[in-house]
């Protein structure tokens, strides 16, 4: 009985340790994940992004964020005179900024059927919602066998 217990025990503790994430190299895998109800994970290796301020491509930062893409939207080809399909995502977090104080941390992340991708990146004022910093960010989907700059991760 004690065994037995024991065995149980074993299990429900190594079951956590078995999760793995699986990486999703595409956008029409990421559509139909999404689409299953499944959970994906962004992972932005900002470095290499092309970073464009006011109209103009300036050096990207050395920094990596992260983001679930829930909730999300998906918008087929044309449904909104939309040129590609895509899923868009946003998130909104108040951070505390060393040059700007308290900001709200906004992120869009918009994911296109041939695996482009566009990010927007902003902090506002949490009272008035000024914009203190805007940046675009365009990339692709890291394929595992690419430089994609936006890995995509299936929580297993």
């Amino acid at each position: 009985m004690i065994k037995n217990k024991f065995l149980l025990l074993l299990l429900l503790v190594s079951i956590p340790l078995t999760a793995q994430t699986k990486q999703i190299t595409s956008a029409l895998s990421l559509f139909e994940s999404l689409k299953s109800g499944e959970e994906v994970n962004a992972v932005i290796h900002y470095a290499k992004c092309k970073l464009i301020i006011d109209g103009e491509e300036t050096q990207s930062p050395d920094a990596i964020g992260g983001m679930k893409l829930m909730p999300f939207e998906y918008f087929a080809k044309m449904s909104i005179r939309n040129e590609k399909a895509y899923v868009t995502a946003s998130e909104t977090r108040l951070i505390s900024h060393r040059s700007y104080g308290y900001v709200l941390n906004y992120v869009k992340i918009r994911i296109f059927e041939d695996d482009s991708i566009e990010i927007i990146a902003r902090y506002l004022d949490p009272n008035t919602y000024e914009v203190k910093m805007d940046e675009a960010f365009n990339a692709t989907i890291n394929t595992g066998s690419n430089d994609g700059a936006v890995y995509l991760w299936l929580n297993d």
